[in-house]
């Protein structure tokens, strides 16, 4: 009893809640169905659904040799080639299906950074450069005052963080576990200038996914909704985790529970220039900033996208926690999609911001869409 109070007491009673739901479930982080343990808010099917088209050869290759040991060996629960828009390849593991849920993990961070994109298309925010004491006066830190919505996004905004995902007394695991998420993100200081370099923080994401949420006035499930689910057609419903249910912030940084054929609209409205079905969604030059890096330093990163040049090509995507991935090459008109339980921490070269799993999943998809061609 007196070591609960003492946790308590020093702002740890968050580990409570992380024993009861990950590590009594036999884990050491979240995983990909922790959702089912957690508040959620519900973003409903598209009313209007649309199926991706089934390519003429559609699961005509079989996967290498190559792809089954990635997929055996990381646990791969989905992967998917969609090309020219249509179902090219399609697999799923461990019981699930089409149609079955598994959490974003960071992938959300994308879909926070796109509901950027539409608050200021439609003007509930001004620009990137808005800065963000406008919503919160009292962020605390000597740099506050400083910090822009597009700092947040991609990822350059000074701020206090440690981005440790297996430290049970790191920030990201509080902010996972804690009930009241949006009182620890403004006791986080910003203590250098912002706008300098790229540090993937998930606080970033954090803190605007709350300042959209204050300047469209909506949460952000309502607004992904609205702006993105709906539209885009998707065919099942989606689940945001929130905080609690008593103060229902959506955790931004993560933590969406959807499939891997909705997860890979988010692909295909950034290579469509964020466009869908001739409805602009997004603004082209957002999405052209997204798909760019911002810092010459950080080539990986753009604003809300991961970027890579492999195979004499540009690629970016949705990537997240334990291997989740929407891997997109435009000009090949390619969608990758890959969800599972684990990714190894191999490295090509030391500092590679990228596992050794990605390149993986990349170079097998084209040796089997090249095989198609051969044959």
């Amino acid at each position: 009893m007196v070591g609960c109070i003492a946790l308590y007491a020093l702002g740890y009673g968050y580990l409570f809640t992380a024993v009861k739901t990950i590590y009594f479930n036999g884990h050491t982080t979240a995983f990909l169905e922790d959702y089912k343990e957690f508040d959620n808010h519900i973003i409903p099917a598209s009313s209007h659904p649309e199926a991706w088209p089934i390519h003429t050869n559609y699961n005509t290759v079989k996967a290498t040799d190559q792809l089954n040991t990635l997929n055996t060996d990381n646990k791969s629960v989905a992967y998917l080639i969609i090309k020219n828009d249509s179902l090219w390849y399609e697999e799923y593991f461990d019981g699930y299906d089409k149609d079955s849920k598994s959490n974003s993990f960071s992938m959300a961070k994308t879909m926070v950074s796109a509901l950027l994109g539409n608050a200021i298309m439609s003007g509930d925010i001004k620009s990137l450069e808005e800065p963000v004491v406008k919503y919160f006066p009292d962020l605390p830190g000597k740099y506050a005052k400083d910090l822009t919505v597009g700092d947040l996004s991609s990822m350059a905004s000074g701020m206090e963080w440690d981005e440790s995902y297996y430290s049970p007394f790191s920030v990201t695991t509080q902010a996972y576990f804690d009930k009241d998420l949006r009182s620890v993100m403004l006791d986080i200081p910003i203590i250098s200038e912002p706008g300098k370099e790229y540090i993937y923080l998930s606080g970033n994401t954090q803190l605007l996914g709350m300042v959209i949420a204050k300047a469209t006035g909506k949460s952000l499930a309502e607004n992904f909704e609205e702006k993105f689910w709906q539209p885009m057609g998707a065919e099942n419903e989606a689940l945001w985790q929130v905080d609690s249910e008593e103060h229902g912030m959506e955790k931004a940084y993560c933590c969406i529970a959807s499939n891997a054929r909705d997860f890979a609209r988010m692909g295909k409205l950034y290579k469509d220039g964020g466009v869908w079905n001739g409805k602009r969604i997004l603004p082209k030059a957002f999405v052209l900033k997204s798909t760019h890096a911002r810092f010459k330093e950080s080539p990986e990163y753009g604003y809300g996208l991961w970027l890579m040049h492999h195979r004499n090509k540009d690629f970016f995507m949705l990537r997240g926690h334990l291997g989740q991935y929407v891997i997109v090459q435009p000009e090949d008109n390619v969608i990758i999609v890959r969800l599972g339980h684990t990714r190894p921490e191999e490295r090509l070269y030391p500092g590679d911001p990228f596992t050794a799993d990605t390149y993986g999943y990349i170079d097998e998809a084209y040796k089997m869409m090249e095989h198609a061609t051969a044959n």
